[in-house]
């Protein structure tokens, strides 16, 4: 307890610094950059996104031979890794921490980080690579060693260095941990019982490699999400009185701070800010440059299209499943209780919904932690190729399973501490990388729809004609 508790003193003014002013600008500030680069196409293109999704479900005629996974498979792999912990237990703490405006500033983030995933995802495919067995591979490390050239070869390996550590603070152990942690707390099952099973299940998925975790993250994904999404419905439905009021509070206590009401201490503006920001980074992964590793394996020939079916991950993630469980935790007033993390969220639900509502969250944070392993198995095991070939790749696999039943037993504070701080670190490079090569996203974006537009109107012509 005395190791944990001096790492955490340690380790604190760390997260403080790399959280600080300067990483909030730069993230929202890039998000924002590129969104008015892009005339905020997030918006104007949502539309498009989902029909390309919707048709993306299988690979276009001649796209088979240029990825691995479909690109709807594609989007499903980036949100196993996404829609984890962050929805659930990352919603809970930013609101206990930041008081109900850090939802606000959770909305800013996702809705200018739309237009970060729609970057990424481009130059993930523009950049992308094919190793020795043909699989093609990208993410930040390849486009920032294809886009930029030799001279920023440091800051790709940078990237891959972080990114390989930081997958086992936000995908590995921060996930089981919530796991063991919501499966003590509801049925008591001990956490070494929780760390083996889920242990044994990861390894029998990872096995296979990207093709299978995508298979698996088709089906259980959308699954999981819409089922979550309507019991959240059901809190707010019963809760709908208090809707107009949890707005209201969310709003104005953004810009204006939270009292001390209850369990709850009280946050200051900065807290809503800064808890926002991070923990919304932490749930969307926007500009992280996690998501592009596996849009980069869709079978498509065209970046923009990619683009477009990936900016949806952050509209899902956030403006969607987070909203969702902030609202329910703040119309039932659960987060005046001054619990926090999933027992928060649990809180809330079983509030509202008793004897049913906690066992849906746990049941929904156990599927939503297990394909977040998963996911951020294949960003993991793309760094650590980058860094040492192919050969690394087993190792990796062996020290990844290793890590799960150790990430039962760990601090849950210490371990969302340590995500914390590698996500910061893993973001700089990435979204250096991403305004250094926004004018060639702005370019394929721009020539992308003047083809669409001159097809359309040949298109029209052709049956105005009879032809």
């Amino acid at each position: 307890m005395e190791v944990y508790q001096t790492i955490t003193e340690i380790l604190g003014p760390i997260d403080s610094f790399v959280w600080g002013p300067v990483m909030l600008v730069l993230i929202l500030g890039v998000g924002l950059y590129l969104s008015l680069g892009l005339r905020f196409l997030q918006l104007r293109k949502l539309g498009t996104g989902f029909k390309l999704l919707w048709r993306g479900r299988s690979p276009e005629q001649g796209d088979e031979k240029e990825g691995e996974i479909s690109p709807f498979n594609a989007l499903m792999t980036s949100l196993s890794a996404t829609i984890g912990t962050g929805n659930i237990a990352g919603v809970a703490t930013a609101i206990f921490l930041g008081g109900p405006g850090a939802l606000f500033w959770m909305w800013c983030t996702a809705l200018v980080g739309m237009a970060t995933k729609f970057a990424e995802a481009v130059c993930a495919v523009k950049y992308r690579e094919t190793d020795e067995e043909g699989n093609h591979i990208g993410g930040p490390m390849y486009y920032i060693k294809n886009g930029l050239g030799k001279k920023w070869l440091w800051l790709g390996t940078t990237f891959a260095i972080f990114g390989a550590i930081a997958g086992f603070g936000i995908g590995n152990t921060v996930q089981v941990n919530s796991i063991a942690d919501a499966l003590q707390t509801q049925w008591g099952i001990p956490p070494l019982s929780t760390g083996i099973v889920v242990m044994v299940i990861v390894g029998l998925v990872i096995i296979g490699g990207i093709k299978a975790i995508a298979e698996v993250a088709g089906k259980l994904v959308p699954f999981m999400g819409i089922s979550y999404l309507l019991a959240g419905l059901v809190v707010l439905v019963l809760n709908a009185s208090e809707i107009p009021a949890a707005l209201s509070m969310i709003i104005s206590s953004a810009f204006t701070g939270t009292a001390a009401t209850g369990g709850f201490a009280g946050a200051a503006v900065w807290a809503a800010i800064r808890f926002g920001v991070a923990r919304g980074v932490f749930s969307n992964e926007a500009g992280l440059g996690s998501a592009p590793i596996a849009h980069a394996s869709a079978q498509t020939h065209d970046p923009v299209r990619q683009g477009l079916i990936a900016m949806l991950g952050t509209f899902i993630d956030t403006i969607l499943v987070c909203s969702i469980t902030g609202l329910a935790i703040i119309t039932s007033g659960a987060w005046t209780l001054g619990e926090t993390g999933s027992a928060l969220t649990m809180a809330a639900f079983e509030q509202t919904i008793p004897g049913v509502g906690g066992y849906i969250v746990t049941i929904g944070l156990a599927i939503f932690a297990f394909t977040t392993i998963l996911g951020w198995s294949v960003y993991c095991e793309r760094c650590i190729q980058f860094l040492f070939g192919l050969t690394a790749i087993k190792v990796f696999r062996v020290i990844w399973l290793i890590a799960i039943p150790l990430g039962a037993y760990a601090s849950l504070d210490l371990v969302w501490l340590i995500a914390d701080i590698l996500n910061a670190l893993m973001a700089i490079p990435n979204l250096i990388a991403l305004a250094l090569l926004s004018p060639v996203v702005f370019k394929l974006t721009r020539d992308y729809f003047s083809q669409a537009s001159v097809k359309h109107k040949t298109t029209n012509n052709s049956e105005a004609k009879g032809i």
